[in-house]
């Protein structure tokens, strides 16, 4: 069986926006603005990433304008207080930034982007040079795939690898990305792999495994 997973050129914006590290206040904003996106890689003269800008990092300059915090406050808040002083990218952004390359996965990527709890990721070359950015909008679009798309890459990495015999018999369908397969097998017990691995291609939103000889209720629910 041979599945290629998607990974993240196939979905990444390039080119992107960036901003160097003495970009001004002000011109970040405007660039966030002209551009209609919420942050920007800030890069050094080379083109290496060196943080990015978002508007969590701008919004402390609103916040912290009227100055009213107490002292304890302000003990808590010290780095947005510092972003709220700042003028430039190098003083607001956040560093060093979460980056990735261009053929991870894109279930990799949604992980990274998880667990660092951000909301996009510059993607960079060997040398840490800003090729594009991936957000997670880039990662959703791969549900965008055509049911028809879906359908044959099933038919074609699971059913006739599991079922080589019996491939031409059971029937693949796709709904709104969620698949379902019907048929007759020798082997009931092989099920729950068809749909572990159907649950890995790429665009699958679901699944319902209706292969006789498995228990199962009306909707196609496997009881546990």
């Amino acid at each position: 069986m041979s599945v290629t997973p998607h990974i993240v050129s196939d979905v990444m914006t390039s080119p992107v926006v960036a901003v160097r590290r003495d970009t001004r206040f002000k011109d970040i904003v405007q660039t966030l603005v002209d551009r209609n996106v919420s942050a920007v890689p800030v890069v050094e003269a080379d083109g290496r990433v060196a943080g990015v800008v978002s508007e969590a990092d701008l919004l402390p300059k609103a916040e912290f304008r009227e100055g009213d915090l107490t002292r304890a406050e302000q003990l808590q808040r010290l780095p947005d207080l510092a972003k709220a002083q700042a003028v430039t990218a190098e003083e607001v952004m956040s560093a060093p930034a979460v980056v990735v390359r261009q053929d991870v996965t894109l279930a990799q990527a949604a992980r990274i982007m998880a667990v660092e709890h951000v909301k996009r990721l510059p993607v960079v070359d060997d040398e840490g040079r800003l090729r594009a950015i991936v957000s997670r909008g880039d990662l959703l679009k791969v549900f965008l795939r055509p049911d028809e798309d879906i359908e044959e890459e099933v038919r074609r990495t699971v059913v006739a690898y599991l079922f080589p015999a019996l491939s031409h018999t059971i029937r693949v369908s796709a709904h709104h990305g969620v698949v379902t397969l019907r048929g007759d097998v020798h082997d009931p017990s092989l099920a729950w792999v068809a749909e572990r691995l159907v649950r890995a291609v790429e665009g699958v939103v679901g699944v319902e495994t209706r292969l006789s000889g498995e228990d199962t209720v009306p909707d196609g629910t496997r009881h546990e």
